[in-house]
């Protein structure tokens, strides 16, 4: 069944839910739902997570950074099988996309928090206030994902996706990175402040595509890709949000 709606969120597009089927139709609430659960696998995890690398000792550092970039490698590489093998019955492969990403974010947020006391904090806050903005921006009809706004994201969001990948290619492979893109001086910060307004941006597409999907009859299953693509949307807002603090703490500190 093909929805006639098209999202910046590679999850959620029209070629993505082309091959899906089922008989129960798509509800807000089993979407709303299914977010829930997967964001509480989500935080729970990042928890234990950080509680496991604060007990290491002397190695805190050494198993924060381990598990969050096996967590990130592995959250990854479950969003690509999901997204290219579509499964009708997708829950497990959420479930486990969201464990790895808890553990990746609790590592990660461990190793901020340490440096920028507080940060942790801040940054869920932020995460909040930002996805509360723009879910009245799009309930007030302030932002609309129209086709135009939804191709323009989806290809800002590509462009740094790759940006992301050559630098960690460069990082690994010369010792070279980006510019501007990990630096914390004025440039930096804008970098960083765009990125994350291109990740909130795409919470706009990702409500559009819900609505439409409740209204034009979309299958079942369709509530976890749904929840799914808004969980990739919240976790690279947290991650940006923590990134762009931690920024200007420096810059201010300079």
């Amino acid at each position: 069944m093909a929805i006639g709606f098209r999202s910046s969120n590679p999850v959620l597009n029209n070629r993505f839910m082309a091959k899906l089927a089922g008989v129960e139709l798509m509800t807000l609430e089993g979407s709303l739902r299914k977010i829930g659960y997967l964001l509480s696998l989500v935080v729970v995890t990042a928890f234990i997570t950080a509680a496991i690398c604060l007990n290491a000792g002397e190695n805190m550092f050494l198993y924060a950074g381990g598990i969050a970039l096996l967590g990130f490698i592995g959250g990854f590489i479950i969003a690509m099988i999901t997204v290219n093998s579509r499964p009708q019955n997708p829950g497990t492969l959420m479930s486990l996309y969201a464990l790895f990403e808890g553990a990746a974010i609790g590592g990660f947020s461990l190793i901020f928090e340490t440096q920028y006391p507080g940060i942790v904090l801040q940054a869920a806050f932020g995460t909040v206030c930002i996805t509360g903005t723009m879910y009245l921006m799009y309930a007030s009809r302030i932002i609309r994902p129209t086709p135009m706004f939804n191709k323009i994201i989806g290809g800002l969001v590509v462009s740094i996706m790759f940006l992301y990948l050559t630098s960690l290619i460069l990082s690994f492979g010369t010792g070279y990175d980006v510019p501007f893109l990990h630096s914390s001086g004025p440039i930096g910060i804008g970098v960083t402040l765009f990125i994350l307004i291109v990740a909130a941006l795409t919470l706009i597409s990702d409500f559009g595509f819900i609505e439409s999907g409740v209204k034009l009859g979309a299958p079942k299953n369709m509530e976890w890709y749904a929840a799914f693509g808004i969980l990739v949307s919240l976790i690279w807002i947290y991650i940006e949000t923590v990134r762009l603090l931690a920024k200007l703490r420096t810059f201010a500190q300079d």
